[in-house]
């Protein structure tokens, strides 16, 4: 009898176990924390709108008995922000099983964060670049601990990462490339920890994309298209295009799953990647680049000022 396609179901039971998610109010993260609250996992919601947070807090124990979700104040673009919630985080927690960094900045008009960085690859990478360095110890001696990071199908899109202007200083932005470059620092920074992480704890990296799903940036990219493109779009939709719930099984997949090595990307199994069950897919072939992921850590550490412990 062949295997049945991997489903929430099979997310194994979570009690005791500490789960931050980065952007969780919406979308992919808020259906990600809502399986893992009914798994039993204590849950964060690292979000940069509290009151949102909150909502989305209320809205998972309304229909989660016993589910332990609390909201942690997260602006990924911002450093200090960053500091204060690791902070925090770590003042609170033990221990932390699952960090998950699934927030992000999708085709956005040309803007900087706080510390003036571009602000799609400061606040889709080196904002989790910062929060994972920050959090990482304790996770090392936490057995089954992961670090996932959602990347997109969008990482293949505007060619190479310029290490030399990162900032868009002297290239004409484009917010599509520099949406896929912050994707593919993602899936490189995600390499690099992992091979890091290697024999040095119990600690995994993996990465995921949710194909095409239904969240709030989704939506949000295509209404800032011209009209003909959003009914194209519409017409195309249905084929492209699938629930959050749906969406956030490659992060569960390789939060959770036993057979899950590091260093693996999950997404859906359809056409394109676009819809479907989570399997193992590979990335781009730029994103394998050992020397590209060295120098992207080694840049990142610089930005932030932020060390690992491995």
């Amino acid at each position: 009898m062949p295997r049945q396609r991997w489903t929430a179901a099979d997310v194994p039971g979570q009690h005791g176990r500490v789960a931050v998610i980065t952007g969780a109010n919406t979308g992919v993260g808020f259906e990600t924390a809502k399986v893992l609250a009914a798994r039993g996992a204590s849950v964060v919601l690292a979000v940069r709108d509290v009151d949102k947070g909150k909502q989305a807090a209320a809205q998972i124990t309304a229909s989660v008995a016993d589910a332990d979700v609390r909201v942690q104040r997260l602006d990924l673009a911002s450093l200090a922000s960053v500091r204060a919630a690791a902070g925090e985080l770590r003042d609170t927690h033990a221990r932390i099983d699952l960090l998950i960094n699934n927030a992000g900045v999708m085709y956005a008009p040309r803007s900087v964060t706080e510390d003036g960085f571009e602000l799609q690859f400061g606040t889709n990478h080196l904002g989790h670049f910062a929060l994972t360095g920050l959090l990482l110890d304790k996770m090392l001696r936490v057995p089954r601990s992961r670090v996932v990071t959602v990347s997109s199908a969008g990482h293949r899109q505007g060619g190479p990462i310029d290490f030399d202007d990162l900032n868009w200083n002297t290239t004409e932005y484009s917010r599509v490339a520099a949406y896929g470059h912050s994707k593919l620092a993602n899936l490189m920074f995600t390499y690099e920890l992992q091979r890091r992480l290697s024999g040095k704890g119990e600690s995994i990296a993996t990465a995921a994309h949710p194909g095409g799903s239904d969240t709030g940036g989704s939506r949000a990219s295509v209404s800032r298209q011209s009209v003909f493109f959003r009914a194209a779009f519409a017409l195309v939709r249905p084929l492209l295009i699938q629930s959050s719930e749906m969406g956030a099984l490659p992060t569960l997949r390789a939060a959770t799953d036993p057979a899950v090595q590091g260093g693996q990307y999950y997404g859906p199994d359809g056409f394109s990647e676009s819809k479907g069950h989570p399997k193992v897919v590979k990335s781009s072939a730029r994103s394998y680049d050992t020397a590209g992921q060295r120098r992207l850590w080694a840049i990142s550490e610089e930005l932030t000022g932020v060390g690992f412990p491995v």
